[in-house]
């Protein structure tokens, strides 16, 4: 696919979808998005892509659609989840479709192994629901792409992302950080769990890269920066620069404690990301291959950790947090 002129992103404010939006500006590109609310500087018009509107008329005329929106958390709250990622995954390939786009992104998620997969795992390996929300509708949200991309609705790719970190990261920078100030951020499997640093910036070249290579359509590419980490080696950047330790647990302990906040956080109707099924999400003992987006896409991560981590530290500074 040649380098497209315009371009839809949903989620086009968020973290992810306001990065790719940049670089697709910088790139030369017309860009225009939805989010739950619209900035028209930036293109983007109001809307709730669980529902199906006017916001799918603005993709008019665009070659490739991002479809970045998406409900991220490990809340057991499926109705809502659902509504989002797996109708509104539909929704943005309807306005794929009736603007004649060339190729349609869709953004889904590591998470669609489960928590319990071989080491260096590879795309070839089974997806699979768990009974978590949101690892079920991203499951689901990607079959429903494949087989539009079947169909010959659109062509489609599929990226799925490892644990996106960086300046304005929601559930990997902004809410540890918040946690870890609060003393209320304990590690499982005594901190020896595996993550699996992406920082955004290569996440948006890898996204670029899937989205306008003609080998990417109809298939699905894992993105990572290439390493897995310790957590205790992650969030330690984060508790020496807070000055704070970050304790460690043993997984079924986490877990417990984990799902008391979450009740307590339901009963004082505080809002927390702190639950079993994101204490089980930090004990994974396995990482991911990022192989076949190296030979079929040439994708190879630019920023390190160190490197990444220290563009992190300079943001939160900046934004107080």
């Amino acid at each position: 696919m040649a380098e497209p002129s315009r371009a839809f992103v949903t989620g086009a404010l968020g973290f992810i979808g306001r990065a790719v939006a940049e670089r697709l500006r910088g790139r030369g590109a017309e860009v225009r998005g939805v989010d739950l609310r619209g900035d028209a500087s930036l293109g983007a018009v109001a809307g709730d892509v669980s529902r199906a509107g006017d916001w799918q008329r603005h993709a008019e005329g665009c070659d490739l659609v991002v479809h970045t929106a998406a409900s991220v958390s490990m809340k057991n709250e499926p109705g809502p989840i659902w509504r989002a990622n797996v109708l509104g995954t539909r929704h943005a390939l309807d306005a794929a479709r009736e603007a004649g786009a060339r190729r349609f992104l869709h953004l889904s998620s590591v998470t669609v192994f489960s928590f319990d997969f071989p080491d260096h795992v590879t795309e070839a390996y089974p997806v699979r629901a768990n009974g978590v929300p949101y690892v079920d509708t991203k499951v689901a949200s990607e079959a429903v792409v494949l087989a539009a991309h079947a169909a010959g609705e659109v062509p489609c790719t599929v990226v799925r992302p490892a644990d996106v970190y960086g300046p304005g990261s929601r559930p990997w920078t902004i809410l540890p950080v918040q946690e870890i100030s609060r003393g209320r951020f304990a590690l499982p499997a005594m901190g020896r769990g595996v993550f699996s640093p992406l920082f955004i910036d290569n996440l948006v070249d890898g996204i670029l890269l899937a989205a306008t290579r003609d080998e990417g359509a109809g298939q699905v590419f894992t993105l990572s920066d290439g390493v897995g980490v310790t957590t205790s080696e992650f969030f330690g950047h984060y508790g020496r620069l807070l000055d704070k330790r970050v304790p460690v647990l043993p997984t079924g302990a986490a877990k417990l404690l984990a799902a008391g906040a979450a009740r307590l956080a339901r009963m004082t109707g505080n809002d927390t990301e702190v639950n079993a099924s994101s204490a089980a999400y930090l004990a994974r003992e396995g990482t991911y291959s990022i192989d076949k987006a190296r030979s079929m896409l040439g994708y190879e991560p630019k920023v390190d950790l160190a490197e990444g981590m220290g563009a992190t530290t300079q943001w939160l500074r900046r934004e107080h947090l």
